[in-house]
């Protein structure tokens, strides 16, 4: 299951589901409310109920502090959680407060746009011209620039809403891609947060768009994430789900 963050959607997993349909795997790629980490963990937690186990659920940047929530792990049929330079907070800490931890992150007020929305909240993007060199710095400019523009927003709230119970990463194997070249989320915080898990830790030279510049290697960590299982752990996975 493949999650998009922030001021992106789905369409960012297009390269990674291409490589994994073809490696012979079922993948679903669901898009996110973006309106608060309960509300989203929800949203998540329901669909991740309606699949057959065992599933490796993917997130990229925001969606790891959403794959985190207790009410993923908690689901029988997770079996692996991957963070794609993603956040993996503990319990009590917000997405915002970890990117402040270590310095280097882009998104900064200068850089992003907030603006009331009809619904009554509020929604963040990155300003369009500074979004290829925050966020997709080694995408190709013409993709980069259309992803500029079709931004899926976030409420900034959420960004400041803290973890409530155990994260899954404690109960659940983990995988953590960390990205050094990412002005987005700092590779420092990754590194930080990956550690602190114990995750099995792949680090490669891209920006904070990495399923989309780097899909073949986003694939081979997933793939290996697969293989990785136990017949045991998938055997039981498959009879509790």
């Amino acid at each position: 299951m493949l999650v998009h963050g922030a001021l992106t959607d789905a369409s960012v997993w297009n390269g990674v589901t291409n490589r994994l349909l073809a490696a012979g795997h079922e993948v679903s790629a669901p898009s996110l409310p973006m309106r608060g980490l309960e509300e989203d963990a929800g949203y998540l937690a329901d669909h991740v109920g309606r699949l057959p186990g065992p599933i490796v659920v993917v997130g990229h940047s925001w969606a790891g502090a959403v794959i985190s929530h207790p009410s993923i792990a908690t689901s029988d049929a997770v079996a692996a959680l991957v963070y794609v330079a993603a956040f993996q907070p503990d319990q009590g800490e917000s997405a915002g407060a970890l990117n402040e931890r270590f310095p280097g992150s882009l998104l900064t007020p200068e850089n992003l746009s907030v603006v009331p929305n009809p619904l009554g909240g509020l929604d963040l993007t990155l300003r369009p011209d500074r979004f290829a060199e925050v966020y997709a710095a080694d995408v190709e400019p013409s993709h980069a620039a259309v992803m500029s523009v079709s931004q899926r927003p976030i409420d900034p709230a959420a960004l400041g809403q803290p973890l409530v119970g155990e994260p899954g990463w404690k109960t659940v194997p983990s995988w953590a891609i960390v990205t050094t070249s990412d002005r987005s989320l700092p590779p420092a915080v990754l590194r930080f947060m990956a550690e602190r898990a114990g995750s099995h830790t792949v680090e490669i030279d891209s920006s904070h768009a990495v399923p989309v510049s780097h899909p073949d290697a986003v694939a081979d960590v997933l793939l290996a994430a697969a293989r990785a299982l136990s017949p045991e752990t998938t055997a039981a996975v498959t009879a509790k789900g």
